[in-house]
């Protein structure tokens, strides 16, 4: 039982990573991004590359998830950041699956579905199957608690404030002085490096990584714990990671208990929960638990003119 429960928390903090990228995209410039599975998977398979393949030791495989996913998501997004709502929303998801294709088909670099396995573990062997695990937690945990940190601070700095400007009003910012495509550009740059950080740690978290661990429904996931938690607030986000990996665990046993079911349709059961579950959060709770503080103008009184 404490295995199983430092796994979920395990995940549950990778996952907040990804919410910290997602909320950077999406809460505070205002442009969904559907492919964040894609630059989950591109951290993935390039720190597992680099520290099977090309022999580097983990701290420079981490480094380089984060490098490669910044400059696949430059690559990827610089003649698409001028598009809105929808349209960026679907060149996006096909990004994503872009992404998977590549990663099934190329044998030569991916080994297609049979995955890269033996990815190294940060000092497995010193410490063994029974210690390894409780490590990995407060390593994920720590880069975590600093990552947040950052983005809080980055949230309330002026680089967040233009973001803001841009997620209300695209235009106005553009009209007062701020240069929209290059603080997008910068933005998406950040969110596809967080992405790609997440990514490299579930790699050697699972020592083993192939296609199938990179569906579109972990991007779904992902929403729901930013919109669960708060959209626009860094914390919110982190907090509905956890909220959701407490609820897919949940369902899990809930599937289970349905008489007359197979293993897949109990599978289809969970899916079939965490999308009611959006429904319900979308429908009765939009703003999160945590909703962001918004500042409003000070109200400023004018003197009346006496004719």
């Amino acid at each position: 039982m404490t295995s199983y429960l430092i796994f979920i928390v395990t995940t549950a903090g990778i996952y907040g990573l990804l919410t910290l990228s997602l909320n950077l995209i999406w809460g505070s410039a205002g442009m969904v991004n559907l492919g964040l599975v894609g630059f989950f998977a591109v951290g993935a398979y390039a720190s597992a590359l680099l520290t099977t393949m090309g022999g580097l030791p983990i701290w420079a495989g981490l480094l380089g998830s984060i490098v490669i996913g910044a400059a696949v998501g430059v690559l990827a997004t610089s003649a698409t950041l001028r598009l809105r709502g929808d349209y960026l929303a679907i060149t996006t998801l096909g990004f994503a699956e872009v992404v998977r294709l590549v990663a099934l088909n190329e044998r030569w670099l991916t080994n297609g579905s049979d995955g890269v396995p033996g990815i190294p573990r940060p000092f497995f062997a010193e410490l063994g199957s029974q210690n390894f695990p409780i490590f990995y937690l407060l390593l994920v945990l720590a880069i975590l608690a600093v990552t947040f940190l950052g983005m809080r601070r980055l949230d309330t700095a002026p680089f967040g404030r233009v973001l803001k400007a841009i997620r209300e009003d695209e235009e106005l910012a553009g009209f007062a002085g701020k240069r929209v495509v290059r603080f997008k550009m910068i933005a998406f740059a950040i969110s596809a490096a967080l992405a790609g950080l997440a990514g490299g740690l579930y790699g050697h978290f699972q020592s083993y990584i192939s296609p199938d661990h990179f569906q579109p429904l972990l991007t779904i996931y992902i929403f729901l714990a930013v919109t669960a938690g708060g959209v626009g607030r860094p914390f919110g986000g982190v907090a509905g990671a956890f909220v959701v990996i407490a609820f897919l665990e949940g369902t899990r046993f809930l599937a289970e208990l349905i008489p007359g079911i197979s293993l897949a349709q109990a599978a289809s059961v969970r899916e079939m929960m965490v999308g009611l579950a959006l429904v319900l959060v979308l429908q009765f709770r939009p703003q999160g638990i945590l909703p962001e503080k918004r500042m409003t103008a000070p109200h400023i009184k004018t003197a009346e003119v006496k004719t």
